[in-house]
């Protein structure tokens, strides 16, 4: 399930790799911001770039999905494909906005919840191509 190299194309499978290292950064930034929330009570500006790098690697993958789509690898269903793709891009800028002028725990909470989700639409998007 974890593995690329049952795939026999290799665009996939570099898809593939980048939405592993998506699942594991956005895991990565909901601890730090639960650890934040029970430690300090605030939020730290270095997790906002943290943030902003996961929608950087997001964008990333939104654009070598697209490339993928475009070579003419088909999805099992395209519709969802690409709503997975749209949507993956979109979340983390809107929860950043959202809580731009809020460092208190709910900040941390809207960040977390944000990352999760972002992990669980990889996941599902790994599965649907």
């Amino acid at each position: 399930m974890f593995s690329s190299a049952g795939r026999e194309n290799a665009r996939v499978a570099a898809l593939d790799q980048i939405s592993w290292v998506v699942v594991g950064y956005a895991v990565l930034i909901a601890l730090v911001a639960a650890y934040s929330a029970y430690r300090w009570r605030e939020r730290p500006p270095w997790l906002d770039s943290m943030a902003w790098m996961l929608e950087a690697l997001l964008a990333l993958r939104a654009v070598a999905g697209l490339g993928v789509l475009l070579s003419g690898t088909k999805p099992d269903d395209y519709a969802t494909h690409v709503g997975y793709l749209l949507s993956s891009v979109c979340v983390m800028p809107l929860a950043l906005r959202s809580v731009q002028d809020d460092t208190g725990p709910w900040s941390l909470g809207v960040i977390g919840v944000a990352a999760i989700a972002v992990a669980a639409i990889s996941v599902r998007m790994v599965m649907t191509l």
